[in-house]
């Protein structure tokens, strides 16, 4: 049903510094830079699913408020990585990575900017 997402990014070397771990610890890579903008994705998708961009409006950029991103992990370590990775790269921990009940394994964290994230494996079975 979504087709991309897009994060502000101040400073997108930065960001980059981030997200490149993060979700590559669940199988995407950078794909693409220009200017101000970057694209993640699965080996293989030529635009991206996750853009890093600075704000059209040119005001800085910031989380949003009852906003969460949740990135689909094949397996509980893919979880276990993704929580290392943002952690190790300047994100702080919003839930440790566990079983939570019928939603599967998750773990979730804020990037940098303050962006929630979580990464997810469904529920076995």
């Amino acid at each position: 049903m979504i087709s991309y997402i897009t994060i502000g990014a101040d400073d997108l070397d930065k960001a980059m510094a981030f997200y490149d771990p993060v979700l590559g610890a669940l199988g995407n890579k950078r794909l693409w830079v220009q200017g101000t903008w970057a694209g993640y994705g699965p080996e293989g998708d030529s635009h991206g699913k996750v853009l890093l961009c600075a704000p059209h409006d040119e005001q800085p950029a910031r989380a949003g408020n009852g906003i969460m991103i949740g990135f689909h992990a094949e397996t509980d370590e893919q979880v276990n990585a993704f929580h290392a990775a943002a952690l190790a790269n300047g994100g702080t921990c919003e839930g440790e990575p566990g079983e939570r009940g019928e939603f599967g394994y998750l773990a979730y964290v804020r990037d940098p900017t303050g962006n929630k994230l979580s990464a997810f494996r469904r529920p076995k079975g």
